[in-house]
């Protein structure tokens, strides 16, 4: 005898694919809730790194990581050179640079959250680092005069709406600029770039003025 083979009905399907869109709708709609907690994040580690080193400054009269009074106030605690600039990259892990030292003033201090005698510099809300120094520059001159505040590892959407909701949202313009990276943690300064292209792979620094 012949069996006879039961095949889906066009219900059946519409409401497999009716699923199979929830499902997908779904996860479209938790990664852009994704997306959104680490841009609001990201913003506000900006603004509250601003805050700290500003209000530093005004307890104590001198730069964070640039406090050559330091070492006197908290023992243990490395001082700078007082010479009204914090010396060495933003992204530096050398312990005696002076960007390096800020986070250990700053946690001292109690500006920041944190082991005080840490030389690991602080994580942002992508994964990446946040990191302070004075005079931004490239081979060509100086981006960001005075001090400044950068964190790196941005995905492409998430550093295009930062820039976008505190700026210009145009990278190589406005007080914010942003860098693509030529290794992890690492801005190409030297490369002008005049949009944030999303490639599923690129990632990028932010650096405001604090």
């Amino acid at each position: 005898m012949q069996r006879k083979h039961r095949g889906f009905t066009l219900i059946e399907i519409a409401i497999v694919l009716i699923i199979i869109g929830l499902l997908l709708g779904g996860v479209l709609k938790g990664q852009e809730m994704i997306n959104q907690g680490k841009i609001r994040s990201i913003a506000k580690e900006l603004d509250s790194i601003s805050v700290a080193v500003l209000g530093y400054r005004d307890r104590y009269k001198a730069l964070p990581g640039d406090d050559d009074k330091a070492d006197g106030r908290w023992a243990g605690i490395a001082k700078g050179n007082g010479n009204g600039a914090v010396g060495g990259d933003f992204n530096s892990t050398t312990t005696t640079d002076e960007s390096n030292i800020l986070w250990r003033h700053l946690r001292r201090a109690g500006f920041v959250s944190g082991d005080a005698n840490a030389t690991t510099l602080p994580l942002n809300a992508a994964g990446g680092i946040l990191g302070v120094q004075s005079d931004l520059k490239n081979a060509a001159g100086t981006l960001i005069p005075g001090m400044s505040v950068c964190a790196t590892e941005l995905p492409a959407a998430v550093a295009n709406a930062i820039d976008a909701q505190l700026d210009d949202g145009k990278p190589d313009a406005g007080t914010i600029r942003g860098f693509s990276q030529s290794a992890a943690n690492t801005p190409d300064l030297d490369t002008a770039i005049t949009a944030y292209t999303d490639d599923g792979k690129a990632l990028f620094t932010l650096c405001k003025p604090v």
